[in-house]
């Protein structure tokens, strides 16, 4: 399988030197999207040899997976991983991911931290928690940790699925249509490495954005295969 890496990326300078460093040493592709950093994240990625696109002004994580994924089924990879720039997912649990994708037949296969909780904020513990709860209800497949940006997406699921959303709603949208289209979800144990990073999530902003994209998916009939 050809596989790429994909990592949307806003002000990361700190920390996405090594973690290019780490991806490549497996000999996968890096895929940039930068989101209108202001600090030097695409002058660092472009040095470290990784592919990069650039959105020129702030667009929202969705919108840069998505560029992302068109970016990767432009390129016929098999399928995709996509992580977060800020190192708290790690390049170790990549070929755990690539091993299941090569033995599975789910073209969704999503992290879950949930096991590995230590030094997780205790909000966001509860916050996963009901979240998966939730969402696991509506696509009928259990999925233990739906927030989770630690995923792979083989082409099959890429060039059939219509993504509408640009924040960070986007990653339970693609949960959501990938089972409206038929689409088998699994989930892999993976580590969070968590070491004072501060979140880009606004939660009355995001929650408020999330809920209002949940209400138009239910009142929208699904779409199948």
């Amino acid at each position: 399988m050809r596989i790429c890496v994909i990592i949307p990326t806003y002000n990361e300078s700190r920390a996405i030197a090594n973690l290019i460093n780490q991806i490549t040493k497996l000999g996968l592709e890096v895929i940039i999207i930068d989101d209108g950093s202001a600090d030097d994240t695409v002058k660092i990625a472009t040095a470290c040899g990784a592919k990069v696109l650039v959105n020129l002004k702030n667009m929202g994580k969705g919108a840069s997976l998505i560029k992302g994924y068109n970016f990767a089924l432009q390129r016929d990879f098999d399928a995709v991983i996509s992580m977060d720039g800020d190192g708290q997912h790690s390049p170790d649990d990549l070929l755990a991911f690539i091993h299941k994708a090569q033995t599975s037949q789910s073209a969704l296969i999503v992290g879950n931290r949930m096991g590995m909780t230590k030094g997780m904020p205790v909000l966001r513990v509860i916050t996963n928690f009901l979240m998966s709860k939730f969402i696991s209800l509506i696509v009928k497949q259990n999925i233990p940790d739906t927030q989770c940006g630690f995923r792979l997406v083989k082409k099959e699921l890429l060039a059939k699925i219509d993504l509408s959303t640009s924040k960070y709603e986007t990653e339970s949208e693609v949960l959501i249509k990938a089972a409206h289209l038929g689409f088998k979800i699994e989930s892999i144990p993976v580590k969070t490495i968590y070491s004072g990073q501060k979140s880009q999530i606004n939660p009355l902003v995001d929650t408020l954005r999330f809920l209002r994209f949940m209400i138009q998916e239910f009142i929208r009939p699904p779409k199948h295969a």
